[in-house]
């Protein structure tokens, strides 16, 4: 079996001209898929340095759609990026051994650059399906893997930086940067095929964004949990896969309130005889799926006075849920503090659902959903 040569490859298609195009797009979804996925993952860090922002309170459903939407528009484009420069991975190497050294210093980076852009898209659409194929930390991963990938990015760029903006300064169908091979027309022409990636790109988005931008839910085929679920909020886990339906409804349910020595237990009913707080707020959940609702409960901030919580203070959150990584979660003292974060009771002017988070559920502005914890049992301030 004879090993290809970059002359096997001989389409017009193949060329910098488009690569320098679709490279300069994939590029902008990378840099986009960066900066929001390393807001997600400060704001599900337990600390702080500087405060996460409890406003605007929708930040983080933008942010994170944002994520998940250009990582979506990524796919189709890494595709057609990497079948335009396919054939460079045949060309012969080079004689000299100052060039060779630099030719396999450059492939190197590339494949880091190939292996970790594959990596973090394959990943990341199976975290927004919930498909988890693996036994490492997907978030751990995703977030070291990033810093690999936009590391090799730069690299890359720097060392193409004169062909590319050559190629994007002249008309595509400039022959200047092509391979001798590539002398073959397509089927296509080089507009033709980068108005098919742009739109395969469009389609992958709008089968997608559903999943955040709500009017966009009928014509988005893929999106996940895009408005299913009681009330029209979507549903991660369900009480039954948390293991919590006989705690959550039992008549013997109370919340826990500690500060030091100081402890208060509450019933729902004793819940619900508290002042009662009614927000519109959003749930965005890092798979990219997000909805707003009306919600209805005591706000926090009234539930930590009563155990003369000092303002300010980080305090956790305890789910009745007995295993799993957010059974326990930091509310932070800037979102303890907001009068808009509630421990829910009702979600529409219903009680909450079981799989919602009956009895009780936290509630915050401009937070992971994989934050707002359901079947609250205990919040704690430590000392």
């Amino acid at each position: 079996m004879r090993i290809p040569d970059e002359s096997d490859f001989p389409s017009r298609l193949r060329s910098a001209a488009v690569t320098a195009r679709v490279g300069l797009w994939l590029g902008f979804c990378f840099a986009i898929c960066f900066v929001t996925g390393l807001i997600s993952h400060y704001a599900q860090n337990a600390d702080h340095p500087v405060p996460f922002p409890t406003s605007p309170a929708w930040g983080y459903r933008v942010t994170q759609g944002l994520h998940v939407i250009t990582g979506t528009a990524a796919v189709p484009l890494l595709l057609v990026k990497l079948w335009t420069v396919y054939p460079r991975l045949f060309r012969r190497p080079e004689r000299d051994v100052r060039r060779l050294l630099l030719d396999v210093a450059e492939r190197g980076s590339i494949a880091v650059l190939v292996a970790s852009a594959v990596f973090q898209l394959a990943t990341g659409l199976a975290n927004a399906a919930q498909w988890y194929p693996w036994a490492f930390s997907f978030r751990s991963a995703h977030y070291a893997t990033a810093w690999v990938a936009i590391g090799a990015l730069v690299v890359h760029v720097a060392v193409k930086l004169p062909i590319i903006r050559g190629a994007l300064g002249a008309d595509v169908d400039d022959t200047t940067y092509d391979r001798p091979a590539a002398d073959r027309p397509g089927v296509l022409g080089r507009r033709g095929l980068l108005r098919a990636t742009w739109l395969s790109a469009g389609v992958a988005v709008l089968a997608t964004a559903g999943s955040t931008v709500p009017w966009l839910r009928q014509v988005s085929v893929l999106g996940v949990r895009s408005g299913d679920g009681p009330a029209g909020i979507p549903i991660n886990k369900s009480a039954v896969a948390a293991g919590v339906t006989a705690s959550a409804t039992s008549a013997d349910y109370r919340l826990l309130l500690v500060h030091g020595d100081r402890q208060v237990a509450l019933s729902r009913a004793d819940l619900l005889a508290m002042p009662q707080s009614t927000q519109t707020l959003p749930i965005a959940c890092v798979e990219g799926w997000s909805a707003s609702g009306t919600w209805s409960g005591v706000r926090v901030r009234d539930l930590l006075d009563l155990v003369d919580g000092p303002r300010g203070t980080d305090v956790l959150v305890t789910s009745l849920q007995q295993s799993g990584p957010y059974t326990t979660t930091v509310l932070h003292g800037n979102f303890a503090d907001d009068d808009r974060t509630l421990l829910a009771l009702a979600l529409e002017g219903e009680p909450l659902a079981l799989d919602h988070g009956f009895p009780a559920r936290v509630i915050a502005p401009d937070r992971p959903g994989v934050l707002q914890t359901k079947w609250v049992g205990r919040i704690e301030v430590p000392t």
